[in-house]
């Protein structure tokens, strides 16, 4: 390699195994980076500003040893990942994590620390399963106060871009789709190459596909996972964030609510990916008939199409509903 970057070389059948997922400890991770680094996060400024007088300071210097304002961060941390992974199986994944498992990667934050960081961080891999404890009590602690409170929006940010990067493979094929996932991020010879600033590695994905992760707080930055058991995974930042975007009632959500009425505007906006009556009447705070009742009125109207799907029936915005929800 005459470069710095990570080569994720996709086999013949890795490309029907790309996937995309998400993943809460990632965002509360790079959440705790923000703390750090504000100054060159201007696009969580916004998000900063409702959050900064509530951060748990215990839990926040426990964290702070592990996730340094740039660099590695332990795996574990962010867990399996799935479409549409919550923050209790996250957590969950977390709290199962083996004790060795700690200690290995405790041991690779160590190598990058220094002074009282290198002292702690010793401390904790001497006693593995406590310090897990005690970064799982810190991360749902954190998690309440710096991410709960904008989660749905975040959520809907991150379903917005996968269902925009899925309908790009139906459009122009998967190639184009990964190349426009980050400037770094390229497609050349079967592989996906992402630059890097000082790592050079060729991960053979060899059967386990390559996972996909948006992400909300690490913008504008990606980055990789290539060790196993962990499937080979990009974080890519979403796509044209707003610095308003931790908004609950966006420009766009008055827009549409004077439109068409609060009720509509809400449905129409939380169907970032498939959802059931159940589902958008939980999200939007409706009782089941009145979102049946918005949900008729938006596929009469071209918005939304339906299908069932066994008892349920899935609901999704077509390409006039994504125009029109921006």
């Amino acid at each position: 390699m005459d470069r710095n970057e990570v080569i994720f070389h996709l086999g013949a059948g890795d490309l029907g195994l790309l996937r995309f997922g998400i993943s809460p400890g990632h965002e509360l991770a790079h959440a705790v980076r923000t703390l750090q680094s504000a100054g060159s996060r201007p696009l969580q400024w916004g998000w900063l500003r409702t959050v900064k007088d509530t951060v748990p300071v215990e839990a926040y210097q426990l964290m702070k040893l592990l996730v340094a304002p740039s660099g590695y961060f332990p795996d574990f941390l962010t867990g399996p990942m799935t479409g549409d992974t919550t923050p209790a199986e996250e957590i969950d994944q977390l709290r199962a994590t083996p004790p060795e498992t700690v200690r290995l990667q405790l041991g690779k934050v160590l190598r990058l620390a220094t002074g009282h960081r290198h002292a702690r961080v010793t401390a904790m891999m001497g006693e593995p399963e406590r310090s897990l404890r005690r970064v799982c009590d810190a991360w749902e602690s954190l998690w309440a106060a710096l991410i709960a409170p904008h989660w749905d929006q975040t959520r809907r940010i991150l379903h917005a871009d996968i269902a925009q990067r899925s309908r790009r493979i139906a459009e122009a094929g998967t190639t184009a789709m990964v190349a426009s996932l980050h400037e770094r991020v390229s497609w050349q010879d079967n592989s996906v190459r992402v630059r890097m600033h000082s790592w050079n590695e060729y991960v053979p994905c060899e059967g386990s596909g390559l996972l996909l992760v948006p992400s909300v707080f690490a913008s504008p930055w990606c980055s990789v996972l290539t060790e196993k058991p962990i499937q080979p995974t990009l974080f890519y930042p979403v796509k044209a964030l707003a610095n308003s975007w931790h908004l609950r009632n966006s420009p766009a959500e008055r827009a549409l609510s004077t439109l068409m009425g609060e009720g509509r505007a809400k449905v129409l906006l939380c169907l970032t990916g498939e959802r059931s009556t159940s589902e958008v009447a939980g999200a939007c705070s409706l009782a089941a008939s009145t979102a049946s009742h918005h949900l008729t009125a938006l596929r009469d109207a071209g918005l939304i199409t339906s299908r069932r799907d066994g008892a349920r029936v899935l609901h999704s915005r077509t390409l006039l509903g994504d125009s029109l929800a921006g």
